[in-house]
């Protein structure tokens, strides 16, 4: 099935604002109808993903991709249709007595038409996970693929045509030109999944037109190595999650603050694991290179040989604390590693820095736990394993400051996308009628009163 893509972002949102001026907002039952047949055109077309995924990578684990790519938002869709007759179920709130017998409620409406700018890393995850939000919440969506994985990005104009249709959601293709385009267009909402430079430049052009965003960006993810920790645990959760994705991962484990053990017996018990060369490749030549330059001078230990192509070891990098590497979110297979004395320089480490997406910790005391999550901020505090999190549609998911803003997942998404729209019923006589104009010395006694 080949789609051509839509000429232009303008020409997306006209056509998909043409189709909601005809068909009015999607009412609950066609919500659930397109979230099944998301659900069974992702499984359907599983094999495909994973075949574009790895052409596009040059070589990207089957595997990964299946539960990354697919799995994840098969589970999203399901998740959201189960629950979303409770989420869109309008609310009574109460109302204060000067103004009874009124009935206030609280509706959740959709926004109307919702932009989506996915990034490469995982291009059809981050692209399909916002719209099962935007899609439950009953708006339309248009999306931007990366240009950087194009194979995926016709695949996923073909998924969106398939599953849904060109009334509910379109998909627009390009390079950075299109990009900014896009991000310039009033959408009613804009998602943006990125780096944290290109995220401001999203900021910058969906201000002109106050369109509301929800930005997902990144950050130097620390995972915090405590005396309590045993050491094998926590460098095979570690090392597991840092190589899903060659780490190519927004909240991939970025460096270790190892406090109370030796760098030697770190090292030791991260080349016990086993775990040394991802299955899946770098992107592509730029981002090698990126990598390359980001660990120039720092002290590096492979924990394998590098595999064919741009299959890159996992390596172990030490360096001065005020080396680029320590600055710069690695985004990649390599790991940096910085023994402190203390939880308190941990906590210093980490509070000197843009909050992150995520904080993984390791043999913290209930103690312990309460300084970190008091000492700083961050989009979630994990304790025991890294990045699984992510994949639980009930929690909601995003950053804080330059990691990003808003949440997706469940009814965290369900609420980005919505509208919370009151209505109120006044009934034929209040209290509060009393002080409607003319006002004579009777209302003004009463707004005495009142305030007394």
């Amino acid at each position: 099935m080949t789609v051509p893509p839509c000429a232009s972002p303008a020409a997306a949102l006209a056509a998909l604002r043409a189709a909601e001026a005809r068909d009015g907002a999607l009412p609950p039952e066609r919500r659930h109808a397109l979230l099944d047949a998301l659900a069974t055109t992702m499984l359907r077309r599983a094999e495909a993903i994973a075949a574009a995924l790895d052409a596009d990578y040059g070589g990207r684990s089957a595997e990964e991709t299946l539960i990354a790519e697919v799995k994840l938002v098969v589970e999203a869709a399901r998740f959201a249709r189960r629950h979303l007759a409770r989420w869109a179920r309008p609310r009574r709130v109460g109302v204060p007595w000067a103004f009874r017998p009124a009935r206030a409620r609280v509706e959740p409406w959709p926004k109307g038409v919702v932009g989506i700018m996915a990034p490469w890393n995982y291009p059809v995850q981050l692209a399909l996970l916002p719209a099962v939000d935007a899609l439950a919440a009953g708006n339309r969506i248009a999306l931007k693929p990366s240009e950087a994985t194009p194979r995926s990005a016709a695949l996923l104009a073909e998924i969106l045509a398939e599953a849904l249709g060109p009334d509910i959601a379109r998909c627009v293709q390009g390079g950075p030109e299109i990009a900014a385009d896009f991000a310039a267009q009033p959408w009613d909402h804009l998602v943006f999944t990125g780096g944290t430079g290109t995220g401001r430049k999203v900021m910058r052009a969906a201000a002109a037109g106050l369109v509301p965003l929800t930005l997902e960006l990144g950050g130097k993810c620390p995972a915090l190595v405590l005396p309590g920790a045993d050491l094998a645990v926590a460098a095979q959760a570690i090392l597991a999650g840092k190589s899903v994705n060659a780490g190519q991962t927004c909240i991939a484990p970025d460096t270790v603050l190892l406090v109370g053990h030796g760098r030697g017996a770190f090292l030791d018990a991260c080349r016990a694991t086993g775990i040394g060369l991802p299955e899946t490749a770098v992107l592509n030549a730029a981002q090698a290179a990126r990598l390359e330059a980001l660990c120039a001078g720092a002290s590096l230990t492979p924990l394998a040989p590098d595999g064919p192509g741009r299959r890159q070891a996992l390596t172990i990098a030490e360096a001065a604390a005020d080396h680029p590497l320590h600055q710069a979110e690695i985004f990649g297979p390599v790991l940096a590693l910085q023994p402190l004395p203390g939880l308190a320089e941990a906590i210093g480490w980490i509070a000197a820095r843009p909050p992150p997406l995520a904080i993984y910790l390791f043999g913290a005391t209930a103690a312990e736990e309460r300084a970190v999550v008091e000492g700083t901020r961050s989009g979630a505090i994990i304790a025991g394993r890294c990045l699984e999190y992510a994949a639980f549609p009930a929690l909601p998911f995003g950053g804080v400051g330059a990691s990003g803003f808003g949440r997706r997942n469940g009814e965290a998404g369900f609420l980005e996308f919505s509208t919370l729209r009151a209505r109120v019923s006044h009934g034929r006589w209040s209290l509060s009628r009393l002080l409607d104009p003319p006002r004579g010395e009777r209302a003004r006694a009463l707004v005495r009163r009142l305030l007394r």
